[in-house]
């Protein structure tokens, strides 16, 4: 593998990592004066109409998946939505380097559900590295601190949701296409969304400014899609899979910028333990498939 791979691969990921940051900046920024599905069913409206004119001229739309794969598709798009609703109202709701902190624990997640529900292997290394990483969340959230509250657990349940998520993901085939299941995802949340304000009717007037900000978190949840999809095209795994972890210095500096939001010690504590974690078991998956990580 090149080194000019293995740095293009990072920089993906680390351009990936950045733009869903971003978007959910603009999110928080935007929802300060609309509700939760009122800000997800605006940015769903431009996020469909991109990711539809992307995938159509891509030409995502020219084979359609098999009946399983559907099936698929479809448990995967729940959990989507499931995840979406639980992390935005999170994020609207605690400090965004939190919320994105919690969510780093998903590669220990990950390899512990497939390990339980794909019964694939893992090591005593990895299960430990599994622990020491929810002992990382638990400082961060705190569930014994005045702290904490029932947004700390919808970060949790984001989590799960996402987990659930790339479960189903292993099981498509080579043949479906990651923007065609990337479109449905976004039309269906918009639709749900939008259903939900039907139903509640929490629909608040939207200034220029406010739909310019949804529109650009549209855009960037786009690129974000575009980066983290380019990014297993270049360079080893093992070795772009770390970036990953840039988000959280995203998260923090844009918290601190835009909201005046400094983490706390505990807080960063609490980071570096699931970062630690996470970048073990990252290594230890590299050498087990014998991947240069140096």
């Amino acid at each position: 593998m090149k080194l000019s791979d293995n740095l293009i691969g990072a920089s993906f990921m680390s351009a990936s990592m950045a733009a869903f940051v971003i978007n959910d900046t603009l999110m928080k920024v935007a929802g300060a004066d609309m509700g939760v599905l009122q800000s997800i069913f605006a940015r769903g409206i431009f996020a469909t109409i991109l990711m539809g004119i992307v995938a159509h001229f891509s030409g995502a739309f020219r084979t359609f998946p098999s009946p399983p794969d559907l099936r698929r598709i479809a448990f995967r798009t729940l959990a989507e939505v499931g995840a979406t609703f639980c992390f935005v109202v999170a994020l609207f709701n605690m400090p965004i380097a939190n919320v994105t902190a919690v969510l780093q624990s998903l590669p220990l997640t990950i390899a512990l559900a497939a390990a339980v529900f794909l019964r694939e292997s893992i090591s005593w290394r990895r299960t430990t590295a599994i622990v020491i990483g929810a002992i990382g969340v638990l400082i961060i959230i705190r569930p014994t601190s005045g702290a904490f509250n029932s947004y700390a657990l919808l970060a949790l349940a984001a989590v799960c949701f996402v987990t659930f998520r790339d479960l189903i993901v292993r099981r498509f085939t080579a043949s479906v296409s990651s923007l065609f299941v990337a479109f449905v995802t976004a039309t269906t949340i918009t639709a749900t969304s939008g259903v939900g304000l039907l139903l509640v009717g929490e629909w608040q007037p939207v200034d220029l400014e406010t739909t310019m900000l949804l529109a650009l978190a549209a855009v960037f949840v786009l690129l974000g899609y575009y980066f983290s999809i380019a990014t297993m095209r270049f360079g080893e795994v093992a070795m772009v899979t770390p970036f990953r972890y840039t988000s959280v210095l995203w998260a923090i500096m844009l918290g601190w910028l835009v909201f005046g939001e400094i983490p706390d010690g505990w807080t960063f504590l609490g980071i570096g333990i699931i970062l630690a974690a996470g970048f073990y078991t990252v290594w230890r998956e590299g050498k087990a498939r014998g991947n240069r990580i140096d």
